[in-house]
């Protein structure tokens, strides 16, 4: 059983999109999991139908306001360089309204409404394929896997939307007597999972550098230095997640192939740009395909 995990990232999603392009359509990969967190998530259905160019439509024309319906964010150019900040307009009408969050991300519950179909739903769910996505149980304090084979159309489309809120600055889904949100705060990368699934061969795409390649800017404001900390927590999990996966791996004999981010692509992956995404998922694919000839050379030296 062959298993495809890909971790968070946001709008960096783009670049994992580019990475399956290759494995799946240039080297005919065939997965018998999905598993997603996360940007995730928001990818598992179309790629256990196979639906490649569908998912790269998508990640090449979102933007700001089909993510957000209150955008806690402004994003400024300063000296030709994009400077993300808080909306403190906006932060404060949530406030107002009595919300929980900065910012809502009703949008993303439209968008994934709109490009996953009932009919896409239901041919996964019939299908020998599994769709699994994570999310973060706030409440019981639990990780939580969803898989399609166990819920309805409406119920699987809303644990995607909490598998990609990433709170507070988005929206945070009340569900069966508990609050769920971004998976990541729990697994950012669901090796194990796949693994306890069956899975004898995992593909990992890891949305982040393999080695830390930056410091982060000194925090002007409380909102930066909430962003820095969850930045800070996020990649300690994945870490931490990585670590157990390899483990996890070696103990029932699995074979594991991560793929990394060769370069830093954002440090703001809610900040969605069609044209940046567009490029990302064109260097992913070009990535995929430079570590598949690296594998080759290395085979033909040991054949040698």
């Amino acid at each position: 059983m062959k298993a495809l995990v890909i971790s968070g990232g946001g709008s960096k999603g783009a670049f994992a999109g580019g990475v399956v392009e290759y494995l799946m359509q240039v080297k005919g990969k065939d997965y018998d999991l999905f598993l997603g967190t996360s940007t995730g998530s928001l990818m598992v259905t179309h790629l256990a139908l196979n639906k490649i160019e569908a998912l790269r439509e998508l990640y090449t024309s979102v933007n700001q306001r089909t993510i957000f319906s209150n955008n806690p964010f402004v994003v400024k150019k300063v000296h030709g360089s994009k400077v993300v900040t808080i909306n403190h307009l906006n932060v404060l009408w949530n406030f107002l309204m009595g919300r929980k969050t900065f910012g809502e991300s009703k949008n993303l519950r439209k968008l994934i409404k709109n490009n996953i179909t009932e009919e896409d739903f239901n041919l996964v769910k019939e299908s020998n394929k599994d769709a699994i996505v994570t999310v973060s149980n706030i409440t019981a304090n639990e990780v939580e896997y969803k898989s399609i084979k166990d819920f309805n159309y409406e119920e699987f489309c809303d644990w995607i939307w909490a598998s990609c809120n990433y709170i507070p600055f988005m929206s945070l889904l009340y569900k069966n007597g508990c609050h769920y949100a971004d998976g990541g705060f729990g697994c950012l990368v669901p090796i194990r999972e796949a693994i306890n699934r069956g899975a004898k061969e995992v593909d990992v795409i890891i949305l982040e550098t393999e080695v830390t390649q930056i410091n982060r800017i000194p925090s002007k404001n409380p909102f930066s230095i909430l962003m820095n900390a969850f930045a800070f927590m996020m990649d300690h999990v994945e870490k931490h997640n990585i670590t157990i996966g390899k483990l996890s791996a070696k103990q029932n004999d699995v074979k594991l192939n991560l793929y990394y981010t060769p370069t830093v692509l954002t440090t703001n992956s809610l900040v969605f740009d069609k044209k940046l995404m567009a490029r990302w998922w064109q260097e992913g694919y070009e990535y995929a395909k430079s570590q598949q000839s690296e594998l080759m050379n290395e085979l033909k030296m040991d054949l040698e």
